[in-house]
């Protein structure tokens, strides 16, 4: 047998050992002492060695008394007799008088001091004094809070205006600088149409007529001083007409806002006219050269706004 086998068995063994103590120990538990004596005296073991000892009952030295029951525990209590009351013949006792109460002390009764004959008026002046004192200072302090505050709330509204006057100068610098960014982009744009129609007017200047031999008009019989006026208008402007190739042989009638004198203050196209846009440009732009328009001599039919037709020729 090896020694795991024997190991084993030795613990099994103290395994079996521990539970049979185990169960001897609780069946000694759950015995009485009387049988713990017994078993004491059956093994003729003396009893200092019995660990648990049991009360013995108490004997009295003397003989064995025998005695019988009687009472409530025996035989019915015998009956009262009946007896007849008796005088009782003892002297009462010498009646003493009670002890007199002490007297109950009065209640202290706490008097106050009289008032002063004079009362300290200055006291009271001082009193007041001081209470108004302290109520003009808070209406000061009050008061010093409210300036400072007021002070702050217009040192804002200042600053908020002059925050939006600077946004105001910004906006008109900004207008500014694209109205000079307009006009900038117009007076190149009007260049460069003077420069696409110098090439044809270099053309028609060579072969055009002077001012007193070109008329224009609708070949009719009028001739009067209006019909003579609007017919030296058509001369001047058509001297001075700039036209772009491929226009259509059609009327275009012209708005023109003039002062005496001739001076032109504006020249538009009416919606009405047959022309594209560089066309319309290059009415507009004669009306503008030709000023001031003719004005001598016409005076009794001049009109500042007039409207004239004017033809490609």
């Amino acid at each position: 047998m090896n020694d795991d086998a024997r190991s084993t068995w030795s613990a099994v063994g103290l395994a079996a050992l521990l539970h049979l103590l185990i169960i001897a120990f609780l069946f000694m538990a759950v015995l009485s002492c009387e049988s713990y004596e017994k078993v004491f005296a059956w093994l003729h073991l003396p009893e200092s060695w019995n660990p648990i000892t049991c009360a013995k009952p108490v004997q009295m030295p003397g003989p064995v008394i025998e005695a019988t029951l009687i009472g409530a525990t025996g035989s019915p209590p015998p009956k009262a007799a009946k007896s007849r009351p008796q005088a009782d013949s003892t002297p009462p006792p010498p009646s003493t008088p009670p002890p007199p109460m002490p007297p109950t002390p009065a209640p202290k009764v706490k008097t106050l001091p009289p008032p002063p004959e004079h009362p300290d008026v200055k006291d009271q002046e001082r009193v007041v004094e001081d209470g108004l004192e302290k109520a003009k200072e808070a209406k000061h302090l009050q008061e010093e809070k409210q300036r400072q505050r007021q002070a702050e709330l217009d040192a804002q509204a200042a600053k908020q205006k002059e925050q939006q006057k600077q946004l105001d100068e910004l906006f008109a610098k900004m207008d500014a600088a694209s109205s000079q960014v307009k006009k900038a982009d117009k007076a190149r744009k009007v260049a460069q149409q003077q420069a696409r129609e110098q090439p044809n007017a270099k053309d028609d200047a060579a072969d055009a007529p002077l001012a007193a031999q070109k008329q224009t008009g609708a070949n009719g019989a009028d001739n009067t001083l209006r019909a003579q006026y609007i017919a030296a208008i058509q001369n001047a402007v058509t001297q001075n007409w700039l036209r772009p190739d491929n226009m259509p042989d059609q009327p275009c009638v012209v708005h023109i806002v003039q002062l005496p004198g001739g001076q032109v203050m504006s020249a538009q196209a009416d919606a009405s006219c047959p022309y594209d846009e560089a066309g319309r440009r290059s009415v507009e732009n004669a009306v503008l050269r030709a000023q001031p328009l003719p004005y001598q001599g016409f005076e009794s039919v001049f009109n500042r706004q007039l409207n004239i037709s004017f033809r490609p020729q």
